[in-house]
């Protein structure tokens, strides 16, 4: 890690259960697609995030909007900014904004009357199960959502795409009619299974996705879809990433606290930086620091 002057935390969520009303959290004894969110349904501020990365030198952040409930959006960017001037972080944040309303414009301005907003974030495919039930794979179809996307692009703002390996083609499809819009790829794209069928599936969804310069590659979230993970088991998808991608187009986050219920913040960060260890220092600053940077524009 010596090589690098700081790390930049591409991917992380914070939350109060008082500021804004968040659906998944309150609900006790279900069952998500990424486990069982009970050790994690209380507060999660700054000084917890401080806390879980300890030593580890990161020094600018992101915060991706987290299930908050719609009518409560503006109110989460809100409570994120007032963390952001008091404590230092987040460094940017990625609201939620449901990009296929009437209101589109207005809602992204309301967003952006606070400093630190740089995009927005509108799941596109979290599992199988919660697709069936959400319905939101279908956005990808959506006139008004790619009118939203291109609402995005014309205000300068960035898309962080969430969704699976099935969609990716699809989504590579509709992007490429967006050139100027900036797309983060959430989660590596959100790989659950490891069949060579399915990791086939997901490297040529990676490829289409990369053929757009306008598209980076967050990783993240490893211990969402394979609760046992290690750094044996990510280290392959990480590197098939990186080839495709390159380092110069790839940013890491933690998925905190979500990925805290399956390992520590060292752990998680400490796997990702030893992973990349035989990269150069430019590239491993890239990585870990100035892509995301640039991205976001921290």
């Amino acid at each position: 890690m010596g090589d690098l002057p700081y790390i930049v935390d591409a991917h992380h969520h914070l939350w109060d259960l008082d500021a804004c009303r968040h659906t998944w959290l309150a609900e006790r004894g279900v069952v998500r697609f990424f486990g069982d969110p009970a050790p994690i349904q209380k507060n999660y501020h700054v000084s917890d995030l401080r806390e879980d990365f300890g030593k580890l030198p990161i020094k600018k952040s992101v915060h991706i909007q987290v299930g908050v409930e719609v009518d409560d959006s503006i109110n989460e960017t809100d409570w994120l900014q007032r963390q952001a001037d008091q404590f230092g972080l987040p460094t940017a944040i990625i609201p939620f904004c449901d990009l296929t309303s009437d209101t589109v414009e207005a809602d992204l301005d309301a967003h952006l009357a606070h400093s630190a907003v740089r995009g927005v974030r509108q799941i596109i495919g979290r599992s199988a199960e919660e697709d069936r039930k959400t319905g939101t794979s279908a956005l990808l179809g959506n006139q008004d959502f790619k009118r939203g996307l291109n609402v995005l692009a014309s205000k300068g703002l960035s898309f962080d795409l969430q969704l699976t390996p099935p969609l990716m083609q699809a989504s590579a499809a509709l992007l490429a009619d967006i050139p100027d819009l900036k797309v983060a790829l959430c989660h590596g794209g959100s790989l659950s299974t490891f069949d060579q069928a399915s990791l086939d599936e997901w490297t040529r969804g990676l490829k289409a996705l990369a053929n757009l310069p306008n598209v980076i590659c967050k990783l993240s979230g490893f211990g969402m879809f394979q609760h046992d993970w290690t750094p044996e088991s990510v280290a392959p998808l990480i590197h098939r990433a990186i080839e495709i991608f390159g380092p110069d187009r790839v940013a890491f986050g933690s998925n905190f606290p979500v990925d805290k219920l399956y390992a520590s913040y060292g752990d998680t960060m400490g796997a990702y930086l030893n992973i990349c260890d035989a990269y150069s220092p430019s590239e491993r600053d890239q990585m870990f620091r100035s892509v995301a940077e640039r991205f976001y524009r921290i």
